[in-house]
């Protein structure tokens, strides 16, 4: 056969390829470092104390704190007190963006986290597990005038987490407790240009409703959105990139199947690579400009959990092919062991987005950081997916220095060989080694960029909204993905020439015995390359 393209290329054509390859890994990088920005914007915001003056609530009545249909304000609850205003008659608005601005779809996102403002009171101190019941309606509209139109409407209840530093005494007084923030609300998407909160605290001292909460001043809220900026690069690389994808694994599997031989599992697995590589790079995000599609923050992570469970099982496969022997290799059954956790790893991110993102769909107020069990779940969770992601990398490391260690043993075959032939085998295995090495890295980088994304996610839900990870590293990692399954189909690909054929003929029956030496087995070996057979006979004998 005629063997792969990274055995058969030149060593000149393949540096120029290599080269190439890295102009556009440090490419992806600039891009996202010097013309993105960064990836989301936080904007505080401090809700306004309005007074519902109507005896019977109205559903279909919304309070703006600014503006021509400004609501009857009051500054501070012993105001409201003073006026013999009732704590079930204020209504906290907040009116996203600020004033004068505008929301967009490019933003594809928005996270809300909430924060109470409780002042200490002697006679009114927070309670061991005190839980606020939050009576809270969302509404949108697209320009200034029109009615506002309601969204959803929920009561959710967020348990309390404050500290007061200081003494309890009446000297400190008026000091203000240190409250965790807490999760409220998160839209995946942003179809409309401004929306509304209207927040109620309902009090019911029969029913314990909002009894034992400290005395709140005020109620601050933090909006976390998408950099439009950002977006549009993004959705440009997805554009770029995919069809770059899609016509390489054309290519390679076209090429594949002019063989005479059937596939093996290493290709059928490079060709699953390059389909899920092709999935993720799909920019449907586009639709999300101009459609309401609340969906697409839970589908974006449905299509990176099956892209993560293919690379992953791929570089167990493309290392383990190289240690079976015959017998073994080319079954996917044996790599159960090794491919089964992965999935099985992938389906409960799956059931955990689902339990969370999924319910988000029909109530953007629900979450599973809002009661004890689910942070704990939540927290447990992302440490323990850390956890074996660095196993999982360890395991790989350990494969690698399998798969080293099998090939070197054929080095004491080279030495009997003519000076030319020694040279090109070793080539060989210098070229095998170096992917393997960069194929070390590349998981290396996914490893920490899985940890670092799951951490900042839980960051914003933890309350420390500031962390964020930079444009650069978010699109070095994507064109780092791009480049690699690239580099694999366009190296894995059947040559259309095979070494030996530029030499004299007489030149190459010398040396058909050293090859038959060092290629053949008892059983018949196919593959891609050389170093493929090789490593097969190795572990055969």
């Amino acid at each position: 056969m005629a063997g792969a393209i990274i055995e058969n290329m030149s060593t000149k054509k393949l540096v120029i390829v290599g080269v190439t390859l890295l102009l556009f890994q440090a490419l992806a990088f600039m891009v996202g470092g010097l013309i993105a920005p960064s990836p989301t914007t936080s904007v505080n915001y401090m809700a306004t104390k309005c007074v519902d003056a109507s005896k019977h609530r109205e559903d279909t009545k919304w309070f703006m704190p600014w503006g021509p249909n400004l609501c009857d304000k009051i500054r501070s609850f012993d105001e409201a007190m003073a006026k013999r205003i009732e704590a079930n008659n204020i209504v906290f608005a907040v009116h996203i963006p600020m004033q004068n601005m505008e929301m967009s779809p490019w933003f594809q996102f928005m996270l809300v986290i909430l924060q109470f403002d409780i002042a200490f009171k002697m006679h009114n101190q927070i309670e061991e597990g005190a839980v606020v019941t939050v009576d809270v309606g969302l509404a949108y509209r697209d320009d200034m005038f029109s009615e506002w139109k309601e969204m959803v409407h929920s009561v959710e209840q967020r348990k309390l987490h404050c500290n007061l530093s200081l003494p309890k005494t009446y000297e400190n007084e008026g000091r203000y407790y240190d409250c965790d923030h807490l999760p409220f609300m998160e839209l995946g998407s942003v179809a409309h240009k401004y929306y509304l909160l209207n927040i109620r605290l309902p009090v019911n001292e029969r029913k314990k409703v909002n009894v034992g909460i400290g005395e709140i001043k005020d109620i601050r809220l933090i909006s976390i959105h998408q950099n439009g900026g950002f977006t549009k690069v993004w959705f440009a690389m997805k554009t770029f990139l995919t069809p770059s994808i899609l016509i390489i694994m054309i290519w390679y599997w076209r090429r594949i199947t002019l063989m005479t031989r059937p596939p093996v599992l290493l290709e059928k697995v490079i060709f699953a690579l390059g389909i899920s590589m092709t999935f993720i790079n799909m920019p449907v995000e586009w639709f999300s400009v101009g459609f309401n599609w609340t969906w697409m923050l839970l589908f974006g992570d449905i299509r990176q959990g099956i892209f993560y469970s293919m690379l992953l099982s791929f570089w167990i496969i493309f290392c383990g092919e190289h240690l079976m022997d015959q017998t073994e290799r080319n079954r996917f059954s044996v790599y159960w062991k090794q491919v089964g956790p992965i999935v099985f790893g992938s389906f409960c991110l799956f059931i955990f987005d689902m339990c969370e993102r999924g319910v988000q769909l029909t109530n953007p107020f629900y979450s599973i950081w809002a009661s004890d069990v689910g942070t704990e779940l939540a927290m447990s969770f992302i440490i323990v997916a850390g956890i074996c992601a660095c196993l999982y990398f360890l395991f790989l490391c350990f494969m690698v220095f399998q798969v080293f260690r099998n090939i070197s043993g054929k080095r004491t075959s080279l030495p009997a060989m003519s000076k030319a032939r020694r040279l090109h085998y070793e080539g060989l295995i210098f070229r095998f080694k170096f992917l393997m090495l960069v194929t070390l890295l590349c998981a290396a980088m996914t490893v920490i960029f899985f940890i670092i994304s799951q951490v900042n996610e839980g960051h914003w839900h933890w309350g420390d909204h500031t962390v964020q990870v930079s444009s650069a590293f978010f699109t070095g990692i994507y064109g780092m993905w791009n480049l690699y399954v690239f580099a694999i189909m366009f190296l894995y690909a059947p040559s259309h020439k095979r070494y030996g054929d530029e030499q004299s003929s007489g030149d190459a029956g010398a040396n058909s015995g050293e090859d038959i030496q060092l290629t053949t087995t008892i059983t018949h070996v196919d593959g891609p390359t050389e170093i493929y057979k090789m490593s097969g006979k190795e572990a055969q004998e």
